[in-house]
């Protein structure tokens, strides 16, 4: 694996697209091609008493800044690190006294940061504040009436003495949020936690089927001697073997829908006609729409029926799982299963979409061999439609290989577990904590398995004995949050 820098890289500009980025030399499967700090971040409103303002990971007990009592941070070194961010907002939400919105609290530290040092190229970026896109002229109604609430808000909350900005070049930040905010995670990537701006990752166009893929890095400060110390950054990496001259390419939406649905989401929340080869030619489509091979094919009619029903079911399973109905959630599962089983195919996204809602809320629920066979069948369909180094389906591969394991089926388990490590390298890399957390279950599976294979009779012997004793992990709780979207789009 090798780290690049922005020197790896260049800003050019393409025919419809505006800018883009461009290799500079090449690069092989799981390479970093940058590394980039945030320009500015801020934790979600909903989560500022749970994770850390600094590195933005979920923590048990977080100590609190004195001053405004609204900052969390992991410990003095975190609180240090901060300080320079969270000095002016500090003293404004004393002055103010409450916290403003996520969206407030951002445009304020781009524009402190604007304050102290202009708004022209920061150092190691590739493009200014003032360069990046902020589509307000495509705004609906809608979003030019939020915008006004914001602009409005944010002038209540910025301090008199600070530097005044116009609210031409007020509203011009908030547009860069709206369409730029990257969503930053925990320290598992599970869970989506804060939103920052990173100007030259921004650069990079959305492709369907995209040659690299981006991870959040929560940086490390635990290190005794601070000359270890890592901070917070994203990190670009290459999905397959790119060539210089080659456009880097990333994608918005997740893969797992139809080109059509895909291409509205993009015009929605990003303001543009995806042209990506996928897109135009509707590659994949045909096999997340495939419908039941055989004899007896269903009419066309049954496979409408059919597919309606799914799409009531996944709306009546997502008012259970609010409700934290779980055998609610199963009941309705198995009774869409039973239905969609005789006329969908196995890729056929409404049947994956099922599959995935029953193996998760099962294996919750301890359920674990029921759960182990929806996993395969939804991780079967998976490889036939996502790209091979895709970080869902890494994900996707990951809980089900631990859901085989749970059930006690070694050798699927541990094959599952192998092929989810061998994704995350390349789209995590070998320091991230999720890949860590595979390395541990790969090594714990593979001497299981080697038990196994020498005798069956005492491995099940051990594992129901070792079961009496300590009981069985429980997985987490479902989540109704898909896994954290690329860009963060305020809803």
């Amino acid at each position: 694996m090798t780290k690049g820098g922005m020197e790896s890289v260049e800003v050019f500009t393409t025919e419809g697209k505006g800018r883009g980025l461009k290799a500079q030399k090449e690069f092989l499967p799981g390479d970093v091609i940058f590394a980039e700090p945030a320009y500015a971040a801020v934790v979600f409103d909903s989560l500022t008493h749970v994770i850390c303002h600094t590195c933005f990971k979920r923590q048990e007990r977080l100590h609190r800044c004195g001053q405004c009592k609204f900052a969390y941070y992991c410990d003095r070194t975190c609180q240090r690190a901060a300080w320079l961010n969270h000095k002016n907002e500090c003293s404004a939400i004393k002055r103010h006294s409450k916290a403003p919105t996520e969206n407030i609290r951002l445009a304020a530290r781009i524009l402190w940061k604007i304050e102290r040092e202009g708004s022209g190229l920061s150092e190691g970026c590739l493009v200014s504040i003032d360069e990046l896109q902020n589509h307000v002229d495509s705004f609906g109604e809608e979003e030019k009436k939020e915008l006004r609430t914001d602009v409005e808000s944010f002038l209540e909350f910025w301090p008199p003495h600070c530097q005044q900005f116009g609210m031409q070049f007020i509203s011009h930040i908030f547009g860069v949020i709206s369409c730029n905010g990257f969503t930053l995670s925990d320290q598992r990537g599970l869970q989506a936690v804060g939103v920052g701006i990173f100007p030259n990752l921004c650069q990079a166009n959305h492709d369907c089927w995209p040659n690299c893929t981006v991870v959040f890095n929560n940086g490390n400060h635990e290190a005794v001697r601070s000359m270890f110390h890592t901070q917070m950054r994203i990190e670009l990496r290459a999905l397959n073997k790119i060539s210089p001259g080659d456009e880097l390419t990333v994608s918005y939406v997740d893969f797992l829908n139809l080109s059509e649905e895909r291409r509205k989401q993009l015009k929605k929340q990003y303001y543009f006609d995806c042209t990506c080869e996928h897109c135009k030619k509707q590659l994949k489509d045909d096999l997340m729409l495939a419908v039941k091979a055989g004899e007896s094919k269903p009419s066309a009619d049954t496979v409408k029926e059919v597919i309606q029903l799914s799409k009531d079911t996944l709306e009546k399973i997502n008012k259970a799982r609010m409700e934290g109905h779980y055998h609610e959630v199963v009941k309705l599962c198995r009774d869409c299963l039973t239905k969609q089983e005789p006329v969908l195919g196995d890729t056929n996204i409404y049947l994956l979409r099922i599959l995935s809602i029953a193996s998760e809320v099962l294996s919750y629920l301890q359920m674990f061999e029921e759960a182990a066979d929806y996993a395969k069948r939804m991780v079967d369909g998976y490889l036939k439609i996502y790209h091979p180094n895709n970080a869902q389906l890494g994900m996707a591969v990951m809980r089900a290989g631990v859901t085989h394991w749970h059930a006690g089926l070694i050798e699927v388990g541990h094959g599952l577990i192998c092929k989810a490590y061998a994704i995350l390298l390349i789209t995590h890399g070998p320091s991230h904590p999720i890949t860590k957390d595979l390395e541990v279950m790969r090594v714990q599976t593979e001497m299981e398995l080697r038990m196994f294979q020498q005798n069956e009779f005492m491995y099940y012997k051990m594992r129901e004995a070792a079961l009496k004793n300590q009981k069985i992990q429980v997985m987490p709780e479902p989540s109704n949050e898909n896994a954290p979207s690329l860009f963060h789009k305020k809803e």
